[in-house]
């Protein structure tokens, strides 16, 4: 991804209640990987992140060295920073933690979404079959993303959230690379997702946590097999 494609939002610095320009950034990035915008191994120059920014290197080399710390990229020899590519095992770990977290928030979520809510999802959803049926996977990655954190940042829950979005972060590189690389991942049959969206409008816990554990069972089979074969070559 081009450095010029970022989705800039620069913050009121002057208000005493803003975020400083490093963190700003930090969020910034951490957005374009949760994303899959940002592509395993894929390079970062900060001369370039700077200009594109309209900023000093300074703050975004903090936000680089952050997002270092936090697994989703990595720094090499001569300060050469490039975005992480998880190993099977690393994956697999996390999906483990997501199997407990992503459900829990997801039901937690419940009470606080609305019809306006749903709406959304159900948007998010068909943006979502549209790209996968035009072959278009980055944009399908998006609406994935979109449709699943439109539903767990209803939840509240600030610290499962972050939990939730620092896995993503390390995930989300992966996604256009693996995810799609043999075709559309999900079998033949209802959607995982119009499964969670029926059980939103029924309220009923126990089938919304249990869609949201098959969904990402189901969407990471093909992902764990192109994952598998790429670790054997």
């Amino acid at each position: 991804m081009s450095v010029r494609a970022l989705r800039i939002q620069q913050p009121a610095y002057e208000d005493a209640g803003a975020p400083s320009r490093s963190d700003h950034i930090y969020r910034i990035l951490r957005e374009e990987l949760m994303r899959g915008a940002l592509k395993p191994h894929e390079r970062l120059r900060i001369r370039d992140l700077a200009r594109t920014l309209d900023t000093s290197e300074t703050p975004v080399r903090e936000a680089i060295f952050q997002l270092v710390r936090d697994g989703a990229l990595e720094l090499k020899p001569h300060s050469w920073v490039r975005v992480r590519r998880l190993s099977l095992a690393e994956y697999l770990e996390g999906r483990d933690i997501r199997l407990m977290l992503e459900p829990f928030g997801a039901e937690r979520a419940l009470d606080n979404v609305t019809a306006a809510d749903i709406a959304d999802l159900r948007k998010a959803h068909r943006a979502l079959i549209a790209a996968e049926r035009a072959r278009d996977y980055h944009a399908a990655v998006l609406a994935n993303y979109d449709f699943h954190f439109g539903l767990y940042r209803r939840s509240g829950m600030a610290q499962v959230i972050d939990i939730v979005e620092t896995l993503w972060m390390r995930l989300g590189p992966m996604f256009t690379q693996y995810l799609y690389r043999d075709g559309n991942p999900y079998e033949a049959g209802e959607h995982q997702h119009d499964i969670v969206l029926d059980a939103l409008e029924r309220r009923d816990a126990r089938a919304l946590k249990r869609a949201i554990r098959d969904d990402m069972i189901e969407g990471g089979r093909r992902f764990v097999r192109a994952l598998t074969a790429a670790e054997a070559a």
